[in-house]
């Protein structure tokens, strides 16, 4: 099977960064579920001093 891939960043705020909009990140796990999309993987991205800069999303779905 061939396979294709999406990613999804969402930029953490917050004055020193590590505060993710739940709702909006969310939002757009479900719309790419909708269009057949499967999580495969996500993590943070460092900013420093254990802050997070973004929530990276992994997804794949059949070509």
């Amino acid at each position: 099977m061939q396979w294709e891939y999406q990613t999804l960043s969402i930029k953490a705020g917050g004055f020193m960064g590590g505060k993710l909009d739940d709702e909006a990140f969310t939002r757009a796990l479900n719309e790419l579920g909708r269009e057949r999309w499967e999580l495969v993987a996500a993590f943070d991205t460092a900013m420093g001093s254990g802050q997070t800069r973004d929530v990276v999303a992994v997804f794949k779905r059949p070509r």
